[in-house]
């Protein structure tokens, strides 16, 4: 069943030099050469490049993962259309790029940018949980809190603020982009379609004034969940609702406006190596997927791993770009980012706030910090290998030094 509508959201900047798009899609995630189709679908209908497109999904888990590179490989096994439906996908891109080229509305001009923050109240708990051992596990998921451990833990390292950029004419507010840093789910895996309580609690702030428009994006939130405060029910997915719409509420609030003068766009190319675990290296992938005997589910992922080394291995960055506004700058990470890139980003940032964005290229799967690795993090969502945080840093050096 279909509770409420998946949507894209995003505006268009121009008048810098080529237009920048940032969009925010209600679908898991988008990987490899689907991640590449859509920015080059897009930057093709707004005449710009595929690297000013910054595309990041919000990661609901009943919600489409789309990868054309593991496709390929299910199909070559008698697996077709099993991770995503083309013929649908392939839709939504015509129809994605009839609306750019013919049903954009007229561009705005805008005189000043806003920023604000405001504090998100018992949502947010990271994953981590420390055992009576001094052990530590990650086994916190989304609706965890009906469990008495869970929800008794402490919250762990999140971050508590809703960052929002906002564009202005004048004193009429166009454009709130909000983003918050958690997975984005209170009940999931039981058939029913829907953007969950963040996309509820975006259309609610939509629906308090139709003339500015909102749009969510999600944080580095890879380890970040909702299930210290969230048992999995219906009314918890209300009262998450809440209080992220009552975030928002207060954003407006708290907003400081600052003339429009410029706006600077920068992207490096970031090179992560792939995973060394042995049960995930290309050979054993490449069993796996020819397996009839494993579950589709095994098979599947043993297919988005070959994809993500196959891309290490033609030497394919990821590209990591920044949007600078003056007074606020928006970083795309990479897949599900921990939390820990979230205060690492303003550790290069000192004096201007930056907004991180989680859920760009996807291929990645979960991008532990190294923190979380030495306390042996390791999921069967994991394709990147440890390091991985010395290769943001430096790339976040360059892109955030003033």
């Amino acid at each position: 069943s279909v509770a409420d509508p998946l949507y894209l959201h995003g505006f268009i900047l121009t008048g810098v030099d080529k237009p920048i798009a940032v969009v925010a899609l209600d679908w898991c995630e988008v990987r490899n050469s689907s991640y590449d189709l859509w920015r080059k679908t897009i930057a093709n209908s707004i005449n710009t490049t595929p690297e000013r497109v910054i595309l990041s999904s919000l990661h609901q888990h009943d919600a489409p993962v789309i990868d054309h590179d593991a496709a390929a490989l299910l199909k070559s096994v008698g697996l077709t259309n099993e991770l995503f439906d083309e013929s649908f996908h392939e839709d939504v891109l015509k129809r994605l790029t009839t609306l750019l080229n013919e049903g954009l509305q007229p561009a705005v001009a805008i005189t000043h940018i806003g920023y604000s923050e405001a504090l998100v109240k018992e949502i947010a708990s990271n994953r981590r949980i420390q055992n009576p051992d001094g052990s530590v596990n990650f086994a916190r998921g989304s609706s965890s809190g009906r469990d008495a451990i869970m929800s008794q833990a402490p919250e762990g390292l999140i971050d508590s603020k809703l960052r929002t950029l906002s564009f202005w004419n004048g004193d009429q507010c166009l454009l709130e982009y909000h983003s918050y840093a958690t997975h984005p789910m209170s009940y999931y895996g039981r058939g029913e379609v829907s953007s969950d309580f963040v996309g509820l609690a975006r259309e609610r702030r939509q629906r308090d004034n139709m003339s500015t428009k909102q749009i969510y994006a999600s944080g580095c939130s890879g380890d970040v969940t909702a299930g210290k405060y969230n048992d999995g029910s219906p009314q918890a997915r209300k009262e998450l609702t809440d209080k992220l719409y009552n975030a928002m509420v207060e954003a407006r609030a708290n907003t400081t406006k600052y003339p429009a003068t410029t706006v600077r766009f920068q992207s490096l190319p970031l090179k992560l190596e792939y995973t060394d675990a042995k049960e995930l290296q290309p050979e054993a992938l490449a069993a796996e997927l020819k397996d009839d005997k494993l579950a589709t589910e095994k098979r599947i992922l043993a297919a988005m791993g070959l994809a993500s080394s196959q891309r290490v291995a033609r030497g394919q960055a990821i590209d990591m770009p920044c949007v600078d506004f003056g007074n606020v700058k928006i970083v795309l990470f990479p897949g599900e980012s921990f939390v820990g890139y979230q205060h690492i980003c303003q550790e290069y940032s000192p004096k201007i706030p930056i907004i991180p964005i989680g859920y760009g290229e996807c291929w990645t799967g979960y991008l532990p910090t190294e923190a979380a690795f030495q306390d042996g993090f390791d999921e069967s969502w994991l394709w990147v290998a440890k390091g991985s945080e010395d290769k943001i840093r430096s790339v976040l050096s360059a892109l955030l030094s003033p």
